[in-house]
């Protein structure tokens, strides 16, 4: 059993777990602030240029069940919004990906005249003896 709790513990502790967990919350957070965007500014932005239509109340009655369009609505516009931020980090750190493959690899440089013939002086040497 105590194996089985240093494997979790070992697990738990990993940075990947932690950077996951991080990303999660963020997310979360994120999804809170996209969502209040779309239902308090977007929407009702919206609903005021079409007509003054409330998006959130826009409701197809059929028979005795309500198909609640205007929330599926609004969950379409948050998803695009969440779904473009996101193209726009990947897209940015692809482009970093790039960049950094694509800077030179520094290597050592061309031995210079005066080391070559010190190199070659040194090898004469070594056969004399």
């Amino acid at each position: 059993m105590s194996g089985f709790l240093k494997e979790f513990r070992d697990f738990a502790v990993k940075g990947n777990m932690i950077d996951l967990a991080i990303g999660v919350i963020i997310g979360a957070a994120f999804g809170a602030i996209v969502s209040s965007i779309v239902d308090d500014l977007f929407m009702p932005l919206i609903g005021i240029i079409i007509g003054g239509i409330d998006f959130s109340g826009l409701v197809i009655q059929v028979g005795e069940a309500q198909v609640k369009i205007g929330l599926f609505i609004n969950a379409v516009v948050k998803f695009t919004i969440i779904a473009f931020v996101l193209f726009l980090v990947v897209k940015g750190i692809n482009a970093m990906k790039r960049q950094a493959a694509e800077e030179p690899v520094e290597t050592t440089p061309a031995p210079s005249k005066e080391e070559i013939l010190l190199t070659e002086i040194r090898d004469a040497l070594r056969a004399r003896q």
